[in-house]
């Protein structure tokens, strides 16, 4: 006789959660990242791209960052499967101006940083504090949905398990593991060919 359980099906009805990632190197590369987790923080999705620059130095640093953003994400969102109920950013990697002036979406998008972390917000973001293993700051495009939209339910349990930074990690393991790249500080860097 099989033992009787239940599954939290919570965390299934919400959706998914894209996780953006958009980094560059010194060399001038910019590579990005799409990925998508259930409630459970389980992979469902990894969409990814690079964009190359040429002729950097004509570009001023901020434009050539925004620039990048802007490509990388639009070229994301159209390969991208399958629609998730929020797209989430790191606030370092993804300007302001991303989901507020550049790209609009149809879906809620949020930029989330540490609490301590010194963030530029835009007038068009609503700040809010969220509370878990560390506490952090999300920024909503728009205002904060309230507590029964499955957006904010889905950050808010990501919170509560300690995902919200965590994919974040996996989506720059899984672009490291496409290109051949190695982790340095912030970036990331050629890995150096085989003898």
């Amino acid at each position: 006789m099989p033992i009787p359980f239940r599954e939290d099906s919570d965390a299934d009805h919400l959706g998914s959660a894209a996780f953006l990632r958009l980094v560059s190197t010194d060399a001038g590369a910019f590579f990005g990242a799409l990925f998508l987790v259930n409630g459970r923080g389980e992979p469902v999705e990894f969409t990814y791209n690079t964009l190359e620059i040429v002729q950097r130095f004509l570009w001023r640093r901020e434009d050539l960052r925004r620039h990048a953003a802007r490509r990388l994400t639009s070229t994301l969102l159209e390969v991208c499967p399958r629609v998730p109920t929020v797209i989430l950013c790191l606030a370092g990697e993804a300007p302001a101006e991303l989901f507020t002036q550049d790209i609009t979406v149809e879906i809620p998008t949020v930029r989330v940083s540490e609490l301590s972390a010194v963030v530029g917000q835009s007038a068009d973001e609503s700040r809010e504090v969220v509370d878990g293993d560390v506490p952090l700051q999300v920024f909503w495009h728009g205002v904060v949905p309230d507590a029964a939209n499955d957006a904010r339910a889905l950050v808010q349990l990501f919170a509560a398990r300690g995902l919200l930074l965590e994919p974040f990690d996996r989506a720059a393991t899984g672009l490291r593991e496409v290109y051949g790249m190695l982790e340095a500080g912030d970036g990331l860097v050629e890995r150096e060919p085989a003898a």
